[in-house]
């Protein structure tokens, strides 16, 4: 009921947007041949209209049952659309509120133009603000239509981190770090497949995988097993679960059916050669030393669900000299890890995906993300702790990438 009554509210506001940006596309129309100006009008109206109807319809659809490239799609475009006319509108509103600014002044008592009566007064738009208003909207929504092309585009990052305390047998350790696969969204085989062969190509010592295996249920990884199932390392392939992963935001026939499918999820995880940690930690070893390795379930500091339990999966670890935690959601380490575990030397997070769109270059990276997460991508630091949040190997809601791209992390352990 929540979700219906949520998305009636958004397709009422796009239909006031349409309403209120159509009023500007007659303005800017007006002088156009007739035939121009109803090719232009329809088109608005049809393509709106297409976007508002399957909007409405999102509610009765089950979509889980729909082939992934669908679902995905149809979402991505219904939302820069909107997303596209919210900006629009943004510049279409200051020219109006400019006008009303200029209309008024001619109503005020001290209006020394006697000759201009304020009501017969018509205060032309700006057209240089109403073009603008539309330039950088669809900048957006054509922005977004190219990141559907950067969705496989796999980035290796190489991330050297030095510790005073690391064993000196693990010196040069390197660590490949995935998280957010959400294999539900994917409709590429081959291009995944190619993913993994990067990973592969690395010859990693350790490979280890921080959440969100699939965006609901378990079977959105039956055409993925194969694919996944080839990565290996000397030290072993290690997991933990996302929020994704416990089918907390799709509907179930009963509350059985929804254990049954995170039952079938950590099964995956085993067929795959995974070894799945569920708030527990496991010793490594090289040359007769040892680090600890700690995984937990999900954790986030905000509205998400709080499954994990580092005090259980931390018991006994702290007799080893280095630690790295696996914990999905990077708002863990502000409100728990460095508060309350300080000898957690690396922890490694995933979830926000850097929200697959915004800026990064050299010394400055952006995105609409660090408003929500202080930590959203690559490396932090406090004291002796480390952070770092993987970018994302998958995509979802918006099938692509702008600016962030789905990311492998080859982290290289120095002393």
């Amino acid at each position: 009921m929540f979700i219906k009554s949520s998305i009636l509210f958004i397709v009422v506001i796009a239909l006031l947007l349409d309403v209120y940006i159509f009023q500007i596309v007659k303005s800017l129309t007006a002088g156009a041949a007739d035939g121009a100006r109803c090719i232009t009008h329809s088109a608005y109206w049809i393509i709106s209209g297409l976007a508002l109807v399957c909007a409405c319809l999102l509610p009765f659809i089950p979509f889980h049952k729909l082939p992934n490239g669908i679902r995905t799609y149809v979402l991505a475009i219904i939302i820069g659309l909107l997303l596209a006319k919210i900006i629009a509108a943004l510049f279409f509103l200051v020219d109006d509120v400019r006008r009303g600014i200029t209309w008024l002044m001619y109503k005020l008592p001290f209006n020394t133009n006697n000759t201009v009566n304020a009501d017969e007064v018509s205060i032309s738009r700006s057209t240089f603000l109403s073009w603008l208003g539309i330039g950088l909207g669809g900048s957006l929504f054509g922005t977004l239509l190219y990141g559907f092309s950067n969705k496989y585009a796999y980035t290796i990052k190489h991330v050297p981190l030095r510790f005073p305390n690391l064993p000196i047998a693990f010196k040069g350790l390197k660590v490949i770090h995935i998280s957010d696969i959400h294999a539900g969204s994917f409709t590429n085989k081959e291009a995944v497949n190619k993913g993994v062969q990067m990973i592969l190509d690395t010859n990693p010592d350790i490979i280890l995988f921080t959440g969100d295996l699939v965006n609901d249920r378990a079977t959105e990884m039956d055409d993925y097993i194969e694919v996944f199932s080839r990565l290996k390392a000397p030290m072993g392939v290690y997991s933990t679960l996302g929020n994704h992963d416990y089918g907390d935001y799709t509907s179930w026939e009963t509350e059985e059916a929804k254990k049954n499918n995170l039952a079938q999820l950590k099964a995956v995880h085993q067929k795959m050669g995974w070894r799945l940690l569920l708030n527990e930690h496991v010793v490594l070893e090289k040359n007769n030393q040892h680090i600890a390795l700690i995984g937990i379930e999900n954790w986030g500091a905000k509205a998400f669900s709080k499954y994990g339990k580092l005090n259980v999966a931390y018991k006994r670890a702290e007799t080893y000299p280095f630690k790295i935690l696996m914990s999905h959601d990077p708002s863990h380490w502000d409100a728990e890890v460095r508060k309350h575990y300080t000898d957690i030397d690396l922890t490694l997070a995933g979830h926000t995906h850097g929200m697959q769109f915004g800026v990064e270059l050299p010394g400055f990276k952006w995105s609409p993300v660090e408003y929500l997460y202080k930590q959203w991508a690559g490396l932090y630091e406090e004291h002796n702790q480390k952070l770092y949040v993987n970018r994302g190997f998958g995509f979802i809601g918006y099938p692509g990438r702008v600016g962030i791209m789905p990311e492998i992390t080859c982290i290289e352990l120095r002393c």
